[in-house]
């Protein structure tokens, strides 16, 4: 019975350290000058860790363009099937194909929509340059013909015939933090800066789990694990068509004597106080880990979310 209690007590301790491992930092080594945490304030925040699929599927944005000599042409069941993925056997024209070497499939993209979601988004991609999807791997299984045979090992989505081929390189490994208190009003840090200005499949609204691709990179010192902190200020959302719709509607009570004006111009001012939103703090909205760098882009993954997440909301460098 004594070695029993001593296997429990081992075991409540081994289980105690390990909490103590995962909790949060106390308030005390975590709370800035001049701020109080609060679970509005400071939520705890539990990173999203990506998965392989996550990492090898995120797509990218490069200056240096693709070469496209190489491609998918067709596959086993052609003219018939026109889509191919895990296990199937696809046709690669081209050249240079060994047996055993292993080619990763991308996709040069266009916006059939050509819909800005923030004004400048298009001539700010442009400037990021091309955006590709990471679609899947094959390994080259037979070079006797024409086009080479690849066995798809793992695929993102469907490949279709035009598809590109690259070789294959293995991505570094993302360091994940533990759960710590995230800052919802922390002011800017300094570090390097810049802007979702695209998300994977064209997506505005981003949620846990979205790719995104920055107008920062490699240049700037930005490298696989980094972490950005996803930002927006009020005045983002008074110049939205929709979002300043909630500025424009009523926001006083019929018992104040003197109710406020948001903004208020000669015509709409009002004998109350004046309230400018460009004075209310800036709010942190999400976390993004790095997965993929280019000199002058990065890849992203939001980890954490408090709400929706825009393409063309502000990030910034994460102290970790």
């Amino acid at each position: 019975m004594k070695k029993t209690g001593m296997l429990l007590s081992l075991c409540c301790l081994a289980l105690a350290a390990a909490a103590q491992q995962t909790e949060p930092k106390s308030a005390e080594q975590t709370t800035p000058e001049g701020t109080l945490i609060t679970t509005r304030s400071f939520p705890v925040e539990r990173v999203q860790n990506p998965t392989n699929a996550d990492v090898y599927c995120g797509g990218f944005v490069s200056k240096d363009v693709v070469p496209n000599a190489n491609f998918v042409s067709g596959g086993l069941e052609s003219p018939n099937t026109t889509k191919y993925a895990n296990n199937d056997l696809v046709f690669l024209a081209g050249h240079g194909y060994q047996t055993g070497q292993q080619y990763e499939i991308v996709r040069e993209l266009r916006d059939p929509n050509r819909y800005e979601l923030f004004a400048g988004q298009n001539s700010m991609l442009k400037a990021m340059g091309q955006p590709y999807s990471e679609l899947g791997r094959v390994r080259i299984v037979d070079t006797r013909g024409k086009m080479a045979v690849g066995h798809v090992e793992f695929s993102c989505e469907p490949m279709v015939p035009g598809d590109i081929a690259i070789p294959f390189a293995e991505k570094p490994a993302i360091t994940f933090h533990a759960p710590e208190h995230f800052d919802r009003f922390m002011p800017s840090n300094g570090k390097a800066s810049g802007r979702i200005v695209l998300a994977k499949d064209f997506d505005l609204l981003l949620g846990t789990g979205s790719k995104i691709y920055m107008d920062v990179g490699a240049n700037q010192g930005i490298k696989v694990g980094d972490y950005f902190r996803a930002v927006r200020t009020y005045e983002t959302d008074l110049r939205d068509p929709v979002d300043s719709l909630s500025f424009k509607a009523s926001t006083t009570d019929d018992t104040q004597k003197y109710p406020p004006s948001i903004e208020g111009r000669m015509f709409t001012r009002t004998k109350g106080p004046s309230i400018h939103v460009a004075d209310m703090p800036r709010r942190a909205v999400g976390e993004i880990v790095v997965i993929n760098v280019t000199p002058t882009t990065a890849t992203g993954m939001l980890v954490f979310a408090l709400e929706d997440v825009h393409v063309g909301d502000q990030v910034e460098l994460d102290e970790q």
